[in-house]
């Protein structure tokens, strides 16, 4: 216990320097949470070849990933808290229309790279997962701390990434029966009946129990009210995961069932500290999980995914904000929201590692290109993000940048 509790002293003081490194700069902190975790882990720190300094460096251990766990469930449930069913139904041809054109042209890019390189369609859907879906917890935490999240842009981005994780959801189902269970028919029609009656009857709670929501949280002790939150959030988001569907998911629509009670407020007020937390060290996981000797291998994959869908993702985004009705300096913040990879792309990557089917591609070479992927588009998508008032101006040349 001394050795986990000095552990986590050390996770949190490196995400205290590195953010306070990052708002010195003027920079988001996401890119620096994740940097510092890569630095501190066993794969940087740990190899050096000085005992003192190595013995610090930071192992991934199971805690640290239930730390993380929880921070990509509590980053989902505020998005389900900016989304609710009422305004989802209420722009559903537009988040349909925006989401199908992100899913169309982002996906097949990833298999065409994977197919030019000589890859079998296995490993070239697998590839085309990982670049399609964006990351929900780093482009929400970004559009939080940009103040972004109460404007116009929120509303198409925020719908795309709904479109995405519902459709991650089915796919990962898909995926895991395929690359885990060995292909067998029998095994994905179960788990994608599993996920898919589970995500209905979420919604149907949304939709049908807003009033028991209501009065779940109806308590006079803040203490009372937290732990009520927390504890209905977790336990969904964790028997959704043994269940084999997205934690995520689930956490968003819990989220989305409180978005509709008078306690809105009272949960981002009381709930953000633990979220950014908790989120912290999300970022932290992503970084020690990284090896940075894995990257001189695959640096050209990397480079051309990159060169390849970041485009991509800016023309969907565009093109999306404009079926939201959007003015073309708003369309730019959107196509630069949608640019980073996260979290749902280092699943994928999980899954291929543990695959009992396919050879070394699956299994090696597509974790290291998502892995350095995920890095550069995280890093990548949220310095446009912080600096598009340049791109807004580049693209108009005209009038003042939209606060």
């Amino acid at each position: 216990m001394a050795e986990v509790l000095l552990e986590t002293g050390l996770i949190l003081a490196a995400l205290a320097l590195a953010g306070t490194v990052a708002r010195g700069l003027g920079q988001s902190v996401i890119p620096f949470y994740v940097v510092s975790g890569m630095l501190m882990g066993p794969f940087v720190l740990g190899r050096l070849d000085v005992p003192a300094v190595a013995g610090y460096a930071i192992e991934l251990q199971p805690y640290i990933t239930l730390l993380a766990e929880l921070g990509i469930v509590f980053l989902l449930f505020f998005l389900g808290l900016e989304f609710s069913l009422e305004r989802l139904v209420e722009s559903s041809e537009r988040i349909a229309k925006a989401g199908t054109l992100d899913l169309a042209v982002n996906l097949p890019a990833g298999i065409v790279v994977a197919l030019a390189l000589g890859w079998s369609l296995l490993e070239a859907l697998v590839l085309g997962g990982i670049v399609y879906v964006s990351s929900s917890a780093v482009i929400t935490k970004s559009l939080i701390d940009l103040g972004w999240i109460a404007n116009d842009e929120s509303n198409p981005i925020l719908g795309t990434l709904v479109y995405e994780d519902l459709f991650i959801a089915f796919y990962l189902a898909v995926l895991s029966a395929v690359l885990l269970g060995g292909g067998e028919l029998a095994a994905i029609a179960v788990d994608v009946g599993t996920a898919m009656a589970f995500l209905l009857v979420l919604v149907g709670s949304v939709h049908f129990g807003a009033r028991y929501f209501e009065r779940f949280l109806d308590v006079d002790s803040e203490e009372m009210f937290v732990l009520r939150a927390v504890a209905i959030t977790v336990l969904v988001a964790g028997f959704a995961l043994a269940i084999g569907v997205s934690e995520a998911v689930a956490a968003f629509f819990v989220g989305m069932a409180f978005s509709g009670t008078d306690h809105l407020h009272d949960l981002e007020r009381r709930l953000i500290p633990l979220r950014d937390v908790f989120a912290a060290v999300f970022f932290f996981w992503i970084g020690i999980r990284t090896d940075p000797a894995v990257f001189p291998a695959v640096a050209g994959i990397i480079a051309v995914l990159v060169l390849v869908t970041a485009p991509t993702k800016l023309f969907t985004g565009f093109v999306g904000g404009r079926l939201y009705g959007l003015d073309d300096r708003r369309n730019v913040r959107v196509g630069l929201g949608m640019i980073t990879r996260g979290e749902f792309s280092l699943i994928i990557a999980a899954i291929a590692t543990d695959a009992v089917i396919g050879g070394t591609v699956l299994t090696e070479t597509i974790p290291a290109v998502a892995v350095g992927y995920v890095l550069v588009m995280s890093i990548l998508g949220t310095m446009l993000m912080q600096y598009s008032p340049f791109f807004e101006r580049f693209v108009l040349n005209e009038g003042p940048v939209p606060e």
